[in-house]
This record gives structure tokens, C-alpha cells and sequence, in this order.
């Protein structure tokens, strides 16, 4: 099947990337996530980024910082840095959030990595 966007922005997603950690990784209770996002992902240098067990309980949540100039239409590196709080270990899901002030549904996106906490 063939999907078209339906807007622009909506190729914003596949522009996100996310060099650390890999998808499947085991990671520790600290993980540092990074990796390159479009421009307009951000607001205010910045966008949320979370940790969700399976069932989409929030693990740790942050804020994933732009390591440049981030008021651009290109690709901008981001660091953040989460610590899992609690007992939980087995698998999750990285949770990387379109920032989105407007707080329209239509304006929400999201990328997913699934990872492993040991």
C-alpha cells in the first residue's frame, strides 16, 4: 500500500533520527539519547522526549535540547538525558515528541524506538 502525507509537516517524522540508543538496545537506568531532528520539530530550542513502559506508563520523562541553532528548516542534533526511576527492567519504548505549544491534535507527532532497561 501506498500512503501519501497529508501535509507537510507530516514528513517531519521521518526526518527524526536517533543515533543513540539503537532501536532493540539495552540501556541502564541513564540513558542519553541523541540524534538529528528538523527544525520545526523544536520550540524554544527544545522538545519532549519520554521513556513509557509497554502499556504507555511514562518511565522518565525530559527534554530533549538542541545542539545548535535550532530556528531552521535543516536537520539540528539534540541531546537528552533520562533517568528511569522505580524497579522496572524489560522492555520499553523511547518516546520522542513533536513539540507542539498549539496543543492541536492534528499538530502531534511522535517517533518510537523500542529499547530494553536492565
Amino acid at each position: 500500500a501506498v500512503t501519501t502525507p497529508n501535509s507537510a509537516s507530516s514528513t517531519l517524522a521521518s526526518r527524526v533520527t536517533v543515533t543513540s540508543p539503537v532501536a532493540g538496545a539495552t540501556v541502564s537506568k541513564t540513558v542519553t539519547v541523541t540524534g538529528e531532528a528538523p527544525g520545526p520539530w523544536y520550540f524554544e530550542a527544545s522538545f519532549p522526549i519520554k521513556v513509557q513502559k509497554p502499556d504507555g506508563t511514562d518511565l522518565a520523562v525530559a527534554a530533549a535540547q538542541a545542539q545548535s541553532e535550532w530556528m531552521t528548516e535543516s536537520q539540528v542534533p539534540y541531546k537528552a538525558t533520562l533517568t528511569i526511576t522505580g524497579t522496572y527492567v524489560g522492555p520499553a519504548v523511547l518516546v520522542l515528541e513533536k513539540d507542539n505549544p498549539s496543543g492541536l491534535p492534528e499538530n502531534d507527532q511522535k517517533v518510537t524506538v523500542p529499547i530494553v532497561i536492565k
